[in-house]
Parts: structure tokens; sequence; C-alpha cells
């Protein structure tokens, strides 16, 4: 029997209607995003990173699906009214503007990391760098099972493989990074964007590559 793909948020498996049974998934139900802020309604959980953010278990059990979950539409009431007393030039400079200070993609002024970290970076010496090559520990290889199943971290992918089957194109993924602004949901690495969040997560993967157990940034 064909495999089918769960359309549930924060499940991503694979089922067959004879292997699905009750609590066999777990998922989460609508997002909520405000401020740079991103949560789950269903458990109040949130972070900042959508890699993160999409990462965080599930917290709802009940059988795989392909019906696609109906959102709850953020209500404008939510959102804080900005002080009258702020000054103007606030949220039309980089300094002022709040994602910009948290680091996140901002398309008033385009990506303040890149700023910050241009602007905090200084040159290092020839030599103390050789000194401090020598005193980072060599990393841990992992030794994993060509045959061991793994889910693919890769934002847009989650599939479940098998390092014997991966290779150059197996993953359809997106590089990011994702971008949220005002009312506006998309991929900047393939410049789509939607207004609703189902519709933001059905955007088809942009990039093939392998399939990795770390999340591609």
């Amino acid at each position: 029997m064909a495999k089918l793909q769960c359309q549930r948020i924060g499940c991503n498996a694979t089922f067959t209607e004879d292997d699905n049974a009750e609590g066999s998934c777990t998922y989460h139900e609508s997002p909520i995003f405000h401020d740079g802020m991103k949560e789950w309604s269903c458990c109040k959980k949130r972070s900042h990173d959508f890699s993160e953010f999409l990462n965080i278990p599930g917290c709802k059990t009940g059988r795989h699906t392909v019906e696609k979950p109906l959102l709850t539409k953020a209500t404008p009431a939510a959102k804080k009214p900005s002080p009258a007393t702020a000054p103007a030039t606030n949220s039309s400079s980089k300094e002022g503007c709040s994602r910009c200070r948290q680091g996140f993609f901002c398309s008033d002024h385009g990506s303040q990391a890149s700023d910050t970290n241009t602007k905090v970076s200084s040159p290092v010496p020839v030599e103390s760098n050789t000194d401090l090559q020598g005193a980072l520990p060599t990393p841990v290889k992992r030794i994993v099972n060509i045959n061991e199943p793994q889910i693919c971290k890769n934002k847009g992918c989650g599939q479940t493989f098998k390092e014997k089957d991966n290779h150059d194109t197996a993953c359809n993924y997106h590089p990011g990074p994702a971008i949220f602004h005002d009312r506006i949901r998309g991929w900047n690495c393939c410049d789509v964007h939607v207004k609703e969040f189902d519709e933001f997560m059905s955007i088809p993967p942009c990039t093939k590559g392998w399939h990795s157990t770390d999340p591609v940034s």
C-alpha cells in the first residue's frame, strides 16, 4: 500500500491507512506570529528562531491525516499599539527597528545581521589566528549506520531517509532564510511570499541537495 504524507503541522511523517493507530501522530495547532516572536497557540511554547520554532515537539496526539488543518487567523487586537511618546524616527531607522535589533530580516532596512557582523568584526593577526586554530578541540565525528532511518532537518523536507540512499539530489529543501514581515510570510531563497501560514508551509522547496540531520542555515 502506498505511503501517504501526514498534513498536520509538526508531524510530516509518512503512513498507511493500515498503520495509523490513535496516538501515532504528534502535532501542533495553529501558530501565532507577533513582533518577531513565533508561538504555538496550543502549548504557548515560543521561539524567535523559525527553525527552532518548527522543531518544538508537538503537544497533541491523534491519527495521521492527509487533510490540511484549518488555521485560526490572528486578530488585530493582539498587536500592542506603539507608545505615543516614541520619536517618529524610531520606525524609519535600523537602530529603532525592533526586528533589526533582534537580528531578524527586515524588508524595510535589509538584513541587520550582516550589518552587525560587519561592525563588530575586527581583523585578527595571522600569528594569533594560528594559535587559535591549535587551541580548538577536534570535532568528534559521528558514526552513523548506513541502514539507520533518520529524519532530515533541512527546512521544507522532514523526510525519513537512510544514509545508504542519500545523494546530492535526494533532498528538496529551502536554504532560507524564512521571512516574516507584517502579514507577509515567505522564503528569501526563492523570493516567494504569501499571506497565510498554511500557504507558506505549502511553498514547494527550491533547492536540491543531500539529506542532513543538521538543519541547513
